[in-house]
C-alpha cells in the first residue's frame, strides 16, 4: 500500500497529510454501523487486507506482508508525537492517491470512497495495541482454518486465501505416492503459487484463476509454500504428507 521509505519521509509528508485528513473528515462517508460523517471501517479493513496486506505488516489487521514498510513501526513515532488519527489518515490517503513513482505500490490501488475507508481504518489501528472489536473483529474471516486438503484420484487442490491474506486455506494436506496433479484456486487478486519443496512440482504465479502443475511424489513429508517474495516468510506455507 505505502512505499518503502525511511522514517524521515513520513515526517516530510505530515503537512500534506494533515490537509488531506481535513478534507477526508469533511467528506461525509458512512461507518460500519451506517451513521454519517465517518468512514466505513469494515470496508476499509476488508480492502486493506485484500489490497495492502500482502505488502505490509499491521497487527490489528492480521496482515504480515514484508515487501513494504511495517505500518505499526512506520506510525509509532507519529503516535508518540501526537499526530492524531486525522494526521495519520491524511498521510495514508495522500500516499494512496500519489504513491512514489519509484516504489512498487501501484497508483489507484483503491480509489474514491474505498480510498477514504482504507485510510480511515489504517489511521485508527496502526501502531495501536490490542485487537479489533465489534464488527471490525469479524470483518475478515480467519485464514488458514480449512480442513486438510486430501488428494482424490490423483488431484490435490489447495486454495489461496480468497480475502488476500498471505495464507493457504488448507495448511495441511495428504496424498498418495505416485503421479499428482496439483491445483491452486486463487480468487484474491494477490499473486500466489504453490511450490512443493524438494520436488519438481511448482505452479505458475497467478492473481486470479486456478494455477496448475503436475509431477510424481514419493513417500515422505514435504513443505509447500508460495514463492512470491515475502509470502513464505509471512506464513504462506503448509505441510504435505505422502503415504
Amino acid at each position: 500500500m505505502i512505499e518503502q521509505s525511511p522514517t524521515h519521509h513520513w515526517r516530510s509528508v505530515l503537512a500534506a497529510g494533515l490537509a488531506a485528513g481535513a478534507l477526508l473528515a469533511a467528506s461525509g462517508c458512512t461507518n460500519a454501523s451506517g451513521s454519517v460523517d465517518s468512514a466505513n471501517l469494515v470496508n476499509g479493513k476488508q480492502l486493506f487486507v485484500q489490497k495492502c496486506g500482502a505488502c505490509h505488516v499491521m497487527a490489528r489487521a492480521g496482515s504480515k506482508g514484508v515487501t513494504g514498510p511495517n505500518l505499526d513501526e512506520a506510525f509509532y513515532a507519529a503516535r508518540q508525537e501526537n499526530w492524531g488519527d486525522d494526521g495519520i489518515r491524511g498521510v495514508v490517503y495522500g500516499q494512496i492517491l500519489y504513491p512514489n513513482q519509484n516504489a512498487p505500490m501501484p497508483a489507484n490501488l483503491v480509489t474514491g470512497k474505498d480510498a477514504t475507508d482504507v485510510a480511515a481504518y489504517v489511521s485508527i489501528v496502526a501502531a495501536k495495541p490490542g485487537k479489533d472489536v465489534g464488527l471490525l473483529a469479524s470483518a475478515v474471516a480467519p485464514a488458514g482454518g480449512g480442513k486438510p486438503a486430501v488428494e482424490k484420484n490423483g488431484l490435490l487442490s489447495i486454495s489461496a486465501d480468497p480475502n488476500g491474506q498471505l495464507l493457504y486455506v488448507e495448511t495441511t494436506a495428504t496424498a498418495t505416492a505416485g503421479p499428482l496433479k496439483l491445483e491452486m484456486p486463487n480468487k484474491s487478486g494477490v499473486p500466489h503459487n504453490i511450490v512443493i519443496e524438494d520436488t519438481p512440482i511448482e505452479t505458475p504465479v497467478i492473481e486470479n484463476g486456478v494455477a496448475k502443475a503436475s509431477g510424481t511424489l514419493k513417500v515422505g513429508k514435504f513443505v509447500y509454500f508460495c514463492s512470491v517474495p515475502g509470502h513464505r516468510e509471512a506464513g504462506m506455507v503448509g505441510k504435505l504428507t505422502v503415504r
